[in-house]
């Protein structure tokens, strides 16, 4: 006979399924509890089962799982403005058993902007678009961080993540402000929020038009930074860094009203809000 038990607290979930088999135990964490749109949602599996027989899917669709450690496993879920909120359906399979849970997926009110650019505008080249998707897809299994990130730059915030804007006049359909902004002074240090590798190295010469000059680094298990409009660039692709560690200035290279940092963090194909990374962090 199956026996259920459901625990509540003020920021997890947790579900235990004992089943026949003790060796199929199944204990689920998700955290948060009701998240907001933006915020990323762990989901902590506790079995013996084996990685490749678990599943964790949201909605329609299904997410890595990655082993941590003692039995322990876990899926990342994005969460973007572009979300409708309301409740939503995680489903958490292994080799016998299915669970699913509903999840209430806030609301979030979001600025907005009015930006006027010129020249070329917000269209990236080609070679821009395809170098920066490739990386955004990256999903690799070896986690690198390690509890909060750092803050890249040491300088007030100016633009908040998921910003609404508007071009020259026009309203940006589908767009969201995919990051955070810092008012970092021209040549201001630029540091990693968190240990890993560098994957992406693009410059404005080669023809990132919009992002200038551009560091990508891989913190594991899909997660990933992507910082943009850097003035230097001071690490190489394939090389390790370490959280703290400089990686740049910052700069006004390609599409930028004047000298900031942009931090993007993705996780999982999807930007996210790096707030929650950085106060609460996802172990």
């Amino acid at each position: 006979m199956m026996k259920y038990e459901l625990i509540y607290s003020s920021s997890v979930i947790a579900t235990t399924l004992t089943l026949g088999v003790p060796a199929q135990a199944l204990e689920v964490q998700i955290q948060p509890q009701s998240p907001k749109l933006g915020e990323t949602v762990s989901v902590i599996l506790e079995t013996k089962a084996d990685q490749d027989d678990l599943q964790v899917s949201w909605g329609n669709h299904q997410y890595p799982v990655f082993e941590l450690k003692n039995n322990r496993y876990r899926a990342l879920i994005p969460t973007t403005p572009l979300d409708q909120p309301g409740t939503k359906t995680l489903t958490v399979r292994n080799d016998e058993n299915v669970q699913t849970f509903d999840v209430s997926l806030r609301d979030r009110d979001f600025p907005t902007q009015h930006i006027q650019v010129s020249g070329d505008g917000v269209n990236p080249t080609q070679l821009e678009r395809d170098r920066i998707d490739q990386f955004q897809q990256l999903v690799t299994p070896e986690k690198h961080w390690e509890g909060t990130f750092v803050r890249p730059n040491q300088a007030s915030v100016s633009t908040v993540f998921g910003v609404n804007r508007y071009y020259n006049g026009d309203y940006a359909e589908n767009y969201y402000h995919r990051g955070v902004d810092y008012a970092g002074p021209m040549g201001s240090p630029v540091v990693a929020p968190a240990d890993g590798k560098v994957k992406l190295v693009g410059t404005q010469q080669e023809g990132f038009r919009v992002h200038g000059n551009t560091v990508g680094i891989d913190h594991g298990q899909g997660v990933l930074s992507i910082f943009i409009h850097l003035n230097e660039i001071k690490v190489e692709k394939g090389e390790m860094v370490n959280a703290g560690e400089i990686i740049g200035t910052v700069g006004a290279t390609g599409v930028a009203t004047g000298p900031n940092l942009h931090w993007g963090l993705y996780v999982n194909g999807k930007a996210v809000d790096p707030v929650p990374w950085r106060f609460d962090g996802i172990q």
